[in-house]
């Protein structure tokens, strides 16, 4: 019988949906074990529940959202995402027929890479990034050229670094703020410098602000689209985080901007939105009330007292009292990207560094080079557990680096 092989062009694609690590920890949970998971950004799994007016807000109308909608979604949720994109953040030019919905932003922002990328097209993305974005690009034939994000500058984006990858195959920019896994926000004054770097080459914007909601110490946050009115900008948002419904699968784009410098570019998305027929419609009847309310069970974990905000500070602190350890304070989010000093724990595959915790203190969290960060210095922790569990992961941690040397 004929052998069925994956397509070449998956043979570039790293996107760690399993692997040693994950296959390690469902083994030792198998075998009656406890493992302390700090791996992955799913709040229900920690005890954060969905605010109750938006769970009885889909109940109610299952009966009224039948059918497909259109393929950019219901007319009420794209009116609201309207609103809140151009009123409330402030991005211009927004029409309502460039406004789509998603099963979430991931699907959006793997059909904008297939409608905009030519094979050898480059890209520039973040390192660190949510890996989604390089893994997309790579798929749709793009070569993605990752500019760096410093680390001792805030994990603020190195505007010369992005400068010099600029290059005559560069499309667009992609800017995730607040950033995945660094947790940082970035001040008005970085994305104006991306802005005008855009501008100098003519290139695209793409705006990842899932996390834009999720605000700590008084921070704001700004929509890079708000500064580029005399640019093409795609913004891409959600629901998942902000109000704890991760599985209702809510996502949009927004379309701002020159849109007519993106005319044939739009014509491609529509084909492609019209290919999946439309996204989740009982998903989308909950947009309204989340994007028309503030919901102050999701705004009070971001205050002292809240859970995540107290649980920023409990890992901050620890982590910072470990030696060999060191880490920038994330103001947004729930994520924290450590930093390990590799000549005192002989680290070179950050992979194996995260093996071996899992294997001797039954702890799990992420490489860095998994967020396509260059060197294996880093690893990030989701402290959405409660204190007593990232106590229990902290101590652990701690006493495992007290005597860890890779290969000894």
């Amino acid at each position: 019988m004929r052998e069925f092989r994956k397509a070449d062009r998956l043979n570039d694609v790293h996107y760690e949906v399993r692997g040693p690590l994950l296959d390690e920890a469902e083994r030792i949970e198998a075998s009656g074990q406890r493992v302390l998971k700090l791996n992955i950004g799913n709040p229900a799994s920690f005890g954060f529940r969905t605010p109750q007016v938006v769970v009885d807000t889909m109940r109610d109308r299952l009966s009224d959202v039948e059918g497909y909608s259109s393929s950019r979604g219901l007319e009420e949720a794209r009116q609201a995402i309207f609103d809140y994109e151009s009123g409330v953040k402030g991005i211009p030019n927004v029409r309502m027929e460039n406004i789509y919905t998603g099963n979430g932003a991931s699907e959006l922002i793997n059909l904008v890479m297939t409608a905009l990328l030519n094979d050898g097209d480059e890209i520039l993305i973040p390192a660190p990034d949510y890996p989604l974005w390089t893994a997309a690009a790579t798929l749709s034939g793009g070569h993605v050229v990752h500019y760096l994000c410093d680390e001792q500058s805030n994990w603020y984006p190195d505007l010369d670094d992005i400068r010099s990858k600029v290059t005559a195959r560069t499309r667009a920019i992609v800017v995730i703020n607040p950033n995945n896994p660094s947790g940082v926000n970035y001040p008005p004054e970085i994305l104006q410098g991306i802005v005008d770097i855009a501008r100098e080459h003519g290139l695209m914007i793409m705006a990842d602000e899932i996390y834009d909601r999720l605000l700590m110490d008084g921070k704001r946050h700004t929509s890079i689209a708000s500064l580029a009115p005399d640019l093409f900008c795609i913004t891409f948002n959600g629901l998942s985080k902000s109000h704890m419904v991760c599985g209702y699968r809510i996502g949009w784009m927004v379309l701002s901007g020159r849109i007519e410098l993106g005319a044939d570019l739009i014509e491609g998305i529509n084909t492609l939105s019209s290919m999946r027929l439309c996204s989740n419609v009982p998903a989308q009847s909950i947009v309204k009330v989340c994007l028309g309310a503030s919901i102050s069970s999701t705004n009070d974990y971001l205050v002292p007292g809240g859970r995540i905000y107290d649980q920023r500070e409990y890992i901050y602190n620890a982590l910072n009292s470990i030696d060999g350890v060191s880490v920038t304070k994330p103001d947004a989010a729930f994520y924290i990207f450590p930093r390990l000093d590799v000549r005192r724990f002989g680290i070179t595959d950050d992979n194996q560094f995260a093996l071996d915790l899992l294997r001797r203190k039954r702890v799990l969290v992420v490489r860095g080079t998994g967020f396509n960060w260059p060197a294996p210095d880093h690893f990030r922790i989701v402290y959405l557990p409660d204190i007593d569990t990232l106590r229990q992961a902290m101590e652990a941690l701690a006493d495992f680096l007290s005597d860890y040397h890779q290969g000894a």
